[in-house]
């Protein structure tokens, strides 16, 4: 299977970077496994809703050109739905039967992702209402992926 994160925005912090890099190399016997970064758009002080809008719109774009065809498509989202990581497990497994080729994740930016991209997801995804750093966010998910292969390999993973 076919593993991508399209996120905008680049990993600034080197501690993000290794605990993903380690993550990225665990999913190796799993998955093939990718990041794709998108550039973020520069967000003017007191933006006004249509500038926001244009953000939006723009590093929609710039995701929709990563998005395979045949992918199935989840996009992190505040109003996404909570599951856990067994629930997340259990998506996977059908997603394989389902034949899809693949499973894209979809990181927005400070400002969200954009209403055609979440239009275009066949699940929205929530971890928390809260609200976390992008880069923090990337490193969580890559977690929960490798987690999820884990339950489905039937092999310990911590609790």
């Amino acid at each position: 299977m076919k593993i991508k994160i399209i996120c905008v925005g680049k990993i600034k912090e080197k501690y993000f970077a290794d605990g993903i890099k380690e993550y990225e190399k665990r999913l190796s016997r799993f998955c093939k496994f990718e990041i794709c970064e998108v550039a973020d758009e520069k967000i003017p002080d007191n933006a006004s809703e249509k500038e926001a809008l244009a953000v939006l719109d723009s590093e929609g774009a710039k995701i929709e050109k990563h998005i395979g065809k045949g992918d199935y498509i989840i996009a992190l989202c505040v109003e996404g739905k909570n599951i856990s990581s067994a629930d997340l497990a259990k998506k996977f497994s059908e997603i394989q039967l389902s034949g899809k080729s693949g499973i894209t994740f979809i990181i927005g930016g400070s400002l969200g992702i954009c209403g055609r991209v979440k239009n275009m997801s066949d699940f929205r995804l929530s971890f928390s209402k809260m609200t976390f750093p992008h880069q923090l966010m990337r490193l969580i998910l890559t977690e929960q992926i490798y987690r999820a292969f884990k339950i489905n390999a039937n092999e310990e993973y911590h609790k």
